[in-house]
């Protein structure tokens, strides 16, 4: 959560830092500020969106080739001006922004006003450069003050500081992102790589307890022991176009409509053809396991629910946790596989939750979209979902891609070649076509339009329908901000049955023509007899749609690719119903896209 941008070099950075922020909007929109030093700092911040910091600089921006810059999601102190990052001591000679939190603010607060300092925010962050100041009136200079500031400091963070006095910026990460650009005017520190990849494809990924100095000359990077660190630099394969709108009205509309294209790159080189088998080099020193456990947040958990029981239907105990569970009551390890599931792979309770297991001697992989994060890093394996960037907060395209991959992880673990394999890879092969006839003929838009409103929705599924469901209900709550509910079929009649009215609609999920999808026909009859209408997303094996008001129809395909079609007619209710709503699909109150806060 929280945005970041540094720059060093020789351009205008106003210039850099505006389009920087433009980019990590989606990580915290509640307010934005910069920092610009030429002599002097220059703060401007504001609460709100960043166009209210566009019209606080329009008619004098602040001028310098060095500078930071902040788009905030509140964890201390509500989203006014004075918390607003960047923020300063009392000299001016300092300025900070910072992703995480500080855990002994409060002491360390305590200890510097009893030294007669004054703050005036909310904010853990403002004991940053207070502190800063306060070893700086000791005599010392602005790195060896920047480092024993930060050798206080415990939690989680990204620390980007400016001086007023040196033509150099600073910064230290620990359990929180943050990434290094090389470009050809300057260099650029940022929390994401999308604030800096319109001027850079150029890389260095930061390592927990490492500090950086940057200049229009240069970087270095010292590990905790103060050591000099060679990094390699890794060249990003995005394009700045992919971050783009491209026409649609929202990040999210674009995302849904670009899952035929990111699964096919999730797909590429990985199933062979000729044998039907699955080849995923990254990850071939695994062995098949004895158990496996996954750990996940959000919509990356239900991926993890799906990745369940695709190994459970392979004879291998499996289980997905809640990564903030499985963090702070880690159950017992042995021999399993522990694999992380992450969009981000920055995501702090996942990453916990992986520390934890390796504590425990278990081996750790991760399935993440991004390349070089933290999981990534510091997980036994990596294995890329290869989605391409995803703006949107509310996650499409990366869920359907973390299914896909934890899919072919299966097939290559545990039944190589053999003759249901190769049809459920050939399913997999058929689905970005299968998903592109979705979109092109979905009815979403016109069902959304007639139960825009209503005063909850449930959503229902059986066996891997079940995670589909509650992934509907999720997208339909984080955009909508209208009450949604996603359960077990069989689970409605045990209470939730109570709150069924005829202004509830039920979603209900029903692929192939098994004894769970019979079942949950009899679920759809007892809500129909209690006069709530029903929206059957089904592929018409069960003749469901005889007891449903409307159906969303799904193209005939292998029922081990029926539950991601449904979930693509889920999505596409759920930005619909927002759209109708005049919600801010983009960027729901409350949100972030990269959760690095636990």
């Amino acid at each position: 959560m929280c945005g970041i941008i540094g720059y060093v070099g020789t351009g205008d950075a106003t210039r850099v830092l505006m389009a920087g922020l433009n980019q990590l909007e989606y990580r915290g929109y509640d307010s934005s500020g910069i920092a610009v030093s030429d002599g002097g700092i220059d703060v401007r911040k504001r609460a709100g969106e960043i166009e209210n910091l566009e019209t606080a600089i329009e008619t004098a921006a602040p001028t310098g080739s060095i500078g930071i810059g902040h788009t905030r999601w509140s964890t201390h102190g509500p989203p006014t001006d004075r918390n607003a990052h960047p923020h300063t001591g009392e000299t001016g000679d300092v300025a900070v922004v910072h992703n995480g939190i500080i855990e002994n603010y409060q002491t360390l607060k305590d200890e510097l006003e009893a030294a007669g300092r004054t703050f005036s925010s909310d904010t853990d962050t403002e004991v940053i450069p207070h502190l800063i100041e306060q070893y700086l009136a000791d005599g010392v200079d602005p790195e060896t003050a920047f480092q024993r500031a930060v050798s206080r400091l415990e939690g989680s963070y990204a620390i980007v500081v400016v001086f007023g006095s040196e033509d150099a910026i600073y910064a230290a990460r620990n359990d929180s992102p943050l990434v290094l650009g090389v470009g050809d005017d300057g260099y650029y520190l940022a929390s994401d790589v999308p604030a800096f990849l319109q001027f850079t494809e150029q890389v260095v990924y930061l390592d927990d307890g490492e500090t950086v100095r940057m200049t229009a000359d240069g970087f270095s990077v010292r590990d905790t022991a103060g050591t000099l660190v060679e990094k390699s630099v890794r060249t990003v394969d995005w394009d700045i176009e992919d971050t783009g709108k491209s026409g649609y009205d929202h990040y999210m509309l674009k995302e849904i409509n670009e899952q035929p294209t990111a699964l096919r790159q999730c797909l590429s080189g990985r199933i062979n053809q000729l044998d039907g088998t699955v080849e995923l080099t990254d990850v071939d020193a695994i062995d098949s396991p004895q158990t496996v456990q996954l750990v996940a947040c959000g919509t990356s958990y239900h991926a993890a629910l799906v990745g369940a029981q695709r190994f459970q239907a392979m004879g291998i105990p499996a289980q997905a946790f809640l990564a903030s569970e499985y963090a702070t009551q880690t159950p017992p390890v042995g021999d399993a596989l522990v694999i992380g599931v992450t969009q981000s792979g920055e995501t702090a309770d996942t990453l916990a939750a992986l520390r934890a297991a390796k504590n425990r001697g278990a081996q750790t992989v991760a399935v993440t979209n991004v390349v070089g994060s933290t999981a990534a890093r510091e997980c036994d394996e990596a294995l890329y979902i290869r989605a391409g960037p995803e703006i949107g907060v509310a996650a499409t395209k990366t869920f359907t891609s973390q299914v896909v991959t934890l899919s072919l992880l299966v097939e290559h673990l545990c039944e190589n070649g053999s003759t249901a394999s190769r049809e459920r890879l050939e399913a997999l092969r058929d689905l970005p076509g299968l998903i592109q006839q979705v979109l092109d003929e979905s009815t979403a838009a016109a069902i959304a339009e007639e139960y825009v409103g209503q005063n909850g929705y449930f959503f229902i599924g059986r066996n891997t329908n079940h995670p589909v469901a509650l992934e509907g209900a999720l997208k339909f709550k984080e955009i909508t901000y209208e009450h949604a509910e996603g359960l077990a079929a069989g689970e409605l009649k045990h209470g939730t049955l109570a709150l069924v009215t005829e202004n509830t609609p039920v979603i209900a999920v029903v692929t192939d023509d098994d004894k769970a999808a019979q079942k949950t026909v009899s679920n759809v009859k007892e809500v129909e007899a209690r006069d709530a209408p029903v929206i059957a997303v089904t592929d018409g094996s069960t003749g469901v749609s005889e007891y449903a008001d409307h159906t969303l129809e799904l193209p005939d395909a292998h029922p081990s690719v029926l539950p991601l079609l449904a979930n693509t007619q889920l999505q596409l209710v759920a930005y619909h119903v927002a759209n109708q709503l005049g919600r801010s699909i983009d960027k729901p109150r409350n949100l972030a896209k990269s959760v690095t806060v636990e």
